[in-house]
């Protein structure tokens, strides 16, 4: 996976998740480490509201859905709540007004729990909401010949380009 091809391949995803696995573990680490200053009621909270929000209602839509495809609004509600940028917003606004307290761990735990032990990262509008092998990406990992001399053009079909 590089700039110039944003995908990842079966092993590079698990080498991604393994990294969320680490730190997933080191959030473990210090959820037992400070177990009795928590303050629980608040660390299920939120836990919960990401997926409350932004993962059950577009899953129940799309399990409604006679053909999968559901609005992209389920699909940017759902970015917007597993985003670290907006939890990390979130920390912030509530270590800053609230205080900063050992509960605002479940909002970490949530998402790389999310992203290294069950490989949900954010969605793709051209995908369906829940997890289905695209038949586009087995043909794309079908076309790319592992260990192939990296000086040696991939096959016409496969960088588009018209065999003459």
């Amino acid at each position: 996976m590089d700039v110039k091809n944003p995908f990842e391949s079966p092993t590079t995803f698990r080498l991604h998740r393994a990294e969320y696995v680490v730190a997933w573990i080191a959030v473990n680490v210090l959820l037992i480490m400070h177990w009795s200053e928590i303050r629980w009621l608040p660390a299920i909270v939120l836990f919960a509201y990401i997926d409350l929000i932004g993962y059950i209602p577009g899953a129940i839509a799309f399990r409604r859905s006679p053909n999968g495809w559901i609005s992209k609004n389920y699909y940017i509600t759902y970015n917007i709540l597993h985003s670290q940028i907006t939890q990390g917003a979130v920390i912030v606004t509530w270590g800053l007004t609230v205080g900063w307290e050992w509960a605002l761990l479940a909002i970490p735990w949530h998402i790389w729990g999310d992203r290294g032990i069950w490989g949900n990262f954010l969605k793709s509008f051209s995908l369906p909401f829940e997890p289905h092998e695209a038949p586009g990406y087995r043909r794309l990992l079908n076309g790319i010949s592992y260990g192939r001399p990296a000086d040696e053009p991939a096959p016409a079909a496969v960088a588009g380009v018209p065999v003459q």
